[in-house]
């Protein structure tokens, strides 16, 4: 039984599907930034939550940047999940707290 060796220029070839992770973050993610940047801009970005706001929109730019090889779908994925994450974050807790004060 011989061992079978990866073929290496598969990881470098073109990728036909690199746009759907940054797509899938991009539709919900992209207006709930801007929506939220324009709530948190009166701060000054005094608060914590802008550099969130900030740091999730280079990510989202990082996920349609990066290389559109196979090797990088995972990278992809990442940053694509993390800025939908980051962008859900100020959201999800404004709903905890408004749940917290009506039922608690």
């Amino acid at each position: 039984m011989g061992t079978m060796v990866k073929d290496d220029s598969q990881l470098y070839a073109a990728h036909d599907t690199w746009w759907k992770a940054p797509m899938v973050a991009t539709l919900p993610g992209l207006p709930l930034l801007v929506g939220e940047y324009g709530l948190f801009y009166r701060d000054g970005y005094t608060s914590g939550i802008a550099l969130l706001i900030v740091g999730a929109t280079i990510l989202l730019a990082v996920a349609w940047l990066l290389p559109h090889r196979r090797s990088m779908r995972v990278l992809r994925i990442l940053a694509a999940g993390t800025a939908l994450g980051i962008a859900v974050l100020p959201l999800a807790y404004a709903l905890l707290l408004g749940m917290a004060m009506v039922y608690g």
